[in-house]
């Protein structure tokens, strides 16, 4: 096979790279480069796309005797995931960047690049795994269930699964850096980013503050009966479920429960009312590419760090789902994404819109 990887500098998309090689695939390294780090008000060295990370993947990609290209996506992923990650913050909505990415980036912009260069598939650093069973591509999650990176993937089209290999979803985390400790790659003890890639330090007000140009309005800190409790920072600043950082001396502890922009509010609660039952999902992708003509048993998880749950499943039209968890679960959150899981095989996700409340 003809083959394009996706290099991102670090240790997995180069071991992924290695495998491939070694099963006698003809491969091409890449780089995304995605914006610019000056343009995020971040240093270059700070993040992905940095010089040190092209620089990387580029010595993993010659040890291999690969081609290597740095692709410019930089307006792409500025419309499809920095502007929305700002709009959804404007809106009270607590996005996944790395979800979009993924969809509108690895498997829609670089396939599209994967095409011009007469590869038949495009491989990632994922911990994931792609099985084909009779007509059908599914998608399961990694045998290492510690670095398991399904959730972030669920948008993946039956198309796309056909021409996406994951080397790594076989592996675990410690062997694959010692794969590239056998093979004397520079990254084998490089650390795994922890940050979206264009918020570093995790200071997501400051960046939509300087994307927008504006500053973010304070207001007030109200409870569920609308009794002022207090100034906030700008809604940006919040996500359901949030206690720390409030700057607020209450006799009781309190959290996030609701973010009203309309109202400029943060609305507040007691911890037993951020558990809720019901959560309404929309934008929802059916792996199989079939949506249920009846309700589903199975699990969910509205969070990556979250062992998924039981539940029923309703879809309601062809991209939307009810879902219905047999136990309330803590602070359900607008923009987060619910995936749905039989097992290690991945039913499908969607982006949250609402809960009961």
């Amino acid at each position: 096979m003809k083959v394009l990887v996706a290099m991102s500098g670090g240790v997995d998309s180069s071991v992924a790279a290695k495998l491939l090689v070694s099963s006698g695939n003809e491969c091409i390294g890449c780089t995304m480069r995605l914006f610019d780090n000056e343009g995020a008000g971040i240093s270059e060295e700070s993040t992905c796309c940095s010089l040190k990370d092209v620089n990387d993947a580029k010595s993993v990609s010659y040890k291999l005797g690969m081609p290597y290209y740095v692709f410019n996506f930089k307006d792409g992923f500025k419309e499809k995931v920095m502007d929305k990650f700002v709009d959804c913050y404007l809106k009270g909505m607590t996005p996944n960047p790395c979800i979009d990415c993924n969809k509108y980036m690895k498997f829609d912009k670089l396939y599209e690049r994967a095409v011009e260069l007469s590869c038949d598939h495009i491989a990632t650093g994922h911990y994931a795994r792609i099985e084909k069973v009779e007509d059908k591509y599914i998608l399961k999650k990694a045998l290492d269930e510690t670095k398991d990176q399904s959730y972030v993937l669920y948008s993946l089209t039956q198309s796309q699964l056909a021409h996406t290999l994951f080397p790594l979803g076989e592996l675990r985390k410690t062997e694959t850096r010692k794969i590239a400790e056998e093979n004397g790659f520079t990254n084998a003890n490089k650390p795994d980013s922890q940050d979206i890639c264009f918020v570093p330090n995790g200071d997501y007000a400051s960046i939509i503050e300087m994307m927008t140009g504006k500053k973010s309005t304070p207001g007030n800190f109200v409870d569920t009966k609308g009794k002022v409790l207090g100034r906030h920072k700008g809604i940006i600043n919040y996500t359901i479920g949030q206690h720390k950082g409030l700057g607020l001396s209450l006799p009781v502890s309190m959290y996030v429960k609701k973010i009203d922009v309309e109202k400029n509010e943060v609305v507040l609660c007691d911890e037993k009312e951020l558990f809720e039952n019901d959560v309404y999902v929309e934008d929802f992708n059916w792996i199989s590419g079939t949506v249920p003509d009846e309700p589903v048993r199975c699990k969910a998880k509205i969070r990556y760090r979250q062992q998924e749950k039981d539940a029923t499943v309703t879809p309601i039209g062809d991209n939307k789902v009810h879902i219905r968890f047999d136990e309330p679960q803590r602070a359900v959150t607008p923009g987060q994404s619910a995936v749905l899981y039989d097992g290690d095989v991945v039913l499908g996700g969607g982006t949250i819109v609402k809960s009961d409340n």
